[in-house]
């Protein structure tokens, strides 16, 4: 009995600090960061145009000129010349000034779950508040001349428009008598290939070094959670997965994972990414930065080794650019089309990568054949129980065996009184002698906290589940029940508080794990009873503001473990303690006698 009190104290204290560290942590780091954005884009928008830097030895260029952001998005983009990009998937330009990829929207997602709200945009010129774009350039010396980098002034020579069916084709000759040829072609989704042909047609040979680069004048507005990462990603080749937040580089020197000669970087959010493919054929060296110099800004870049042109001779240089929404079956196909390592992890899948994407793979199934989400979690749930059901049943039996046996424990507690370790050990011969586990009741809730776990981060993280509906008022699987009890469901005119916030499903997950819980003889010992009551309410806040198809989850799972539960009790002859409980719970106490 000390052993079970001191387990559920446990549960206890750990419920607290998870609530205190919403309220008193989370809450306040969202405020405040939402403060220090609107502080910082007035920053942005007040700053002249300023500020120069030039490329660190043995690094890709900072950014050349730095632009003000004085202009708005039209007002950027009707100022230079520009290759119209029309795809299924994409609208928007290329910036023949630096051959920049500035102007990036994305058709098939909007900023609300209405569908006549804006589309997202990605990409935006660097002199808007919102500057984000990626830039293919090279590093050269005096014997080359002038290279492609951000001022470059490219021509159109080929084609008009940039779609899957027509490559756009740019060159650049320099004073030296160095010609680059750029040939720009798009698929049908967010993979955009840049070959650079390069001939040499001077009289000595010569060197250059291509760079890419990923730069972002903001950052989210909104902080992410510890269970998703969002700032600069890549794969740097034997190092692995890079993942590095945005305040680590603010804080400190850039980050510089090594010479690699396979892998990929970029700049992730929790949907959207943006990232270059160097060419593999050749060692490169990645970066992490944050400069500072006229406007801050994010950049994560790489710089390739040094190639050698004879005179008369040509060579080809070719870098992929993923820009676009982190769709899983698409960011699956290009790791397999262009054998880029381990590309899949753009998708912060997690610690338990071995559950969650095969739970992804399951939903998304079920999806397609059903054609809900909200329906695919209810199958998948009823899986994932059929996965656990011979355990299960094992420990529902035990439980049950528990309950068969708790006259002998009366007994057992009326003959040794006050002498807890002789009530211990004939406790403990007790279960052996009826191959009893006294702790088969926690199992259940330990073996769904993995499971739990991998839900969470699929309808949290994947781009699948956002905007998805469930049914009525569940237009949206990712965002909270937007219902509240506060105001009677909608019915009064006025918006609740969010720490007050108590939608339909949360309240139904919460009767639903009270009455799984009441399945249960109430436990003798009162801080066992306190949480036996309590614990329901205290996870249905929890939940409150969890996504509505995670409280939907959890509300199928206790429903089915009460109907499996019951069929166990029933067949082990054990009594379902379930309408006793619920009686005496709601039962007059009797007045104390006078």
């Amino acid at each position: 009995m000390e052993n079970n009190r001191n387990y559920f104290v446990a549960i206890a204290l750990s419920v607290l600090i998870l609530v205190a560290w919403q309220f008193f942590y989370v809450n306040p780091r969202i405020e405040k960061d939402r403060i220090a954005a609107e502080q910082a884009q007035q920053t942005q928008q007040a700053q002249p145009q300023e500020g120069t830097q030039q490329a660190t030895p043995g690094q890709a260029p900072g950014g050349g000129a730095i632009p003000g952001a004085g202009e708005n998005r039209d007002q950027a983009i009707a100022k230079s010349a520009r290759v119209a990009i029309d795809t299924p998937a994409l609208s928007g330009s290329i910036n023949l000034a630096g051959a920049r990829l500035d102007d990036l929207r994305l058709k098939g997602y909007h900023e609300t779950v209405d569908p006549k709200s804006p589309v997202i945009t990605l990409f935006s010129p660097a002199e808007t508040a919102d500057g984000y774009f990626t830039e293919i350039g090279y590093i050269g010396n005096d014997a080359t001349g002038s290279v492609p980098g951000p001022q470059t002034a490219w021509t159109l020579s080929g084609g008009d428009k940039l779609t899957p069916s027509t490559p756009v084709t740019l060159n650049y000759t320099n004073d030296k008598g160095i010609t680059f040829i750029r040939t720009i072609s798009v698929d049908d989704r967010y993979m955009f290939q840049v070959v650079d042909s390069i001939k040499n047609e001077t009289s000595a040979p010569i060197s250059l070094s291509s760079y890419g680069r990923v730069t972002r004048f903001n950052k989210p507005t909104t902080p992410s959670i510890y269970v998703l990462h969002e700032g600069f990603i890549g794969v740097a080749g034997d190092n692995g997965l890079q993942e590095v937040g945005y305040s680590k580089v603010e804080d400190s020197q850039p980050v510089e994972p090594g010479k690699s000669t396979s892998g990929w970087l970029g700049i992730t959010d929790k949907y959207w990414a943006a990232t270059i493919v160097p060419p593999q054929e050749t060692p490169f060296e990645m970066r992490f930065s944050h400069f500072t110099d006229g406007r801050a800004r994010f950049q994560s870049d790489y710089k390739g080794d040094a190639v050698t042109i004879a005179p008369g001779q040509s060579t080809e240089v070719k870098n992929l650019v993923f820009a676009g929404a982190k769709e899983v079956p698409v960011v699956d196909s290009y790791e397999a089309a262009y054998s880029i390592p381990n590309f899949d992890k753009l998708i912060d899948w997690g610690w338990f990568y071995f559950i969650t994407k095969p739970m992804f793979k399951m939903m998304d199934f079920f999806f397609r054949l059903f054609g809900n989400f909200g329906i695919a979690i209810l199958i998948t749930t009823i899986v994932v129980k059929l996965i656990f059901f011979p355990l299960a049943n094992k420990q529902y039996a035990s439980m049950a065996n528990m309950k068969k046996v708790q006259p002998k424990m009366e007994e057992l507690k009326k003959k040794f009184g006050d002498d807890r370790m002789g009530l211990q050990q004939a406790m403990m011969q007790l279960y052996k002698d009826e191959k009893i586990n006294p702790l088969a009741g926690c199992w259940p809730i330990l073996i769904q906290i993995p499971v739990f776990f991998a839900l969470y981060k699929v309808i949290y993280i994947t781009i699948e589940m956002r905007h998805a509906p469930f049914f009525g008022w569940i237009q949206d699987l990712s965002a909270p029940d937007p219902t509240t009890i506060v105001n009677l469901f909608g019915l009064l005119p006025f918006d609740a508080p969010s720490f007050l916030h108590l939608g339909v499903w949360p309240l139904v997950m919460g009767v639903t794990m009270f009455l799984q819980m009441r399945m249960n003889p109430t436990p003798p010992d009162p801080t066992q009873a306190m949480l036996f009551t309590w614990m329901p309410v205290v996870f249905t806040f929890m939940l409150a503001s969890f996504p509505a198809g995670l409280v939907i989850y959890w509300a199928w799972n206790n429903t089915l473990s009460i109907i499996q539960q019951s069929i166990i009790m029933k067949r082990q002859g054990v009594k379902i303690e379930l309408f006793d409980n619920l009686k005496s719970l709601f039962a007059k106490k009797p007045k104390p006698a006078e």
